[in-house]
């Protein structure tokens, strides 16, 4: 199951270099990730300090 980025997000970024196959992307005020593309490997759902990447 891919993953998604809820309203908690801050931008900070953190979550995007650390995705393995650049699911994630900046859409102005918080980051997406490309459900396509997502492998499910939680990566980024480790790495986000704001708690704002959940199992969609």
């Amino acid at each position: 199951m891919a993953y998604k980025v809820t309203d908690k997000c801050v931008n900070c970024g953190t979550c995007e270099p650390d995705c393995p196959v650049g699911a994630i992307s900046d859409a102005g005020n918080a980051r997406q990730i490309d459900a396509d593309k997502c492998i499910s490997c939680g990566t980024c759902a480790s790495e986000c300090p704001a708690e704002a990447i959940v199992e969609a």
